[in-house]
């Protein structure tokens, strides 16, 4: 598991990940993988511990936003909550 904090990140190619799944999963469930298909980094996959947290470190971002933005007079959060959805689903 990754400490908070901690950027180091096994590196793999994808026709390993591909070829040996199961330990790739074994791996990623421990630490952040970043996989890279002709020497390209194409996605990392990290720890559902360290997603969690980086999905509350964006919420709580955004929060702050739409408090910032309702002290101001720009929007009040049930506003700034309808255009965050609808730009959501304008990306679906």
């Amino acid at each position: 598991m990754s400490q908070k904090g901690d950027t180091s990140v096994k590196t793999i190619a994808a026709h390993q990940a591909k070829n040996a799944f199961g330990r790739f999963i074994d791996t990623a469930h421990r630490e952040r993988v970043a996989v890279e298909r002709h020497g390209r980094r194409v996605f990392v996959a990290v720890p559902a511990e360290d997603y969690e947290h980086l999905e509350a470190l964006e919420d709580a971002y955004w929060g702050e936003r739409a408090e910032a933005a309702r002290a101001e007079g720009l929007a009040s959060p049930e506003e700034t909550d309808e255009v965050i959805r609808s730009i959501l689903n304008a990306q679906d």
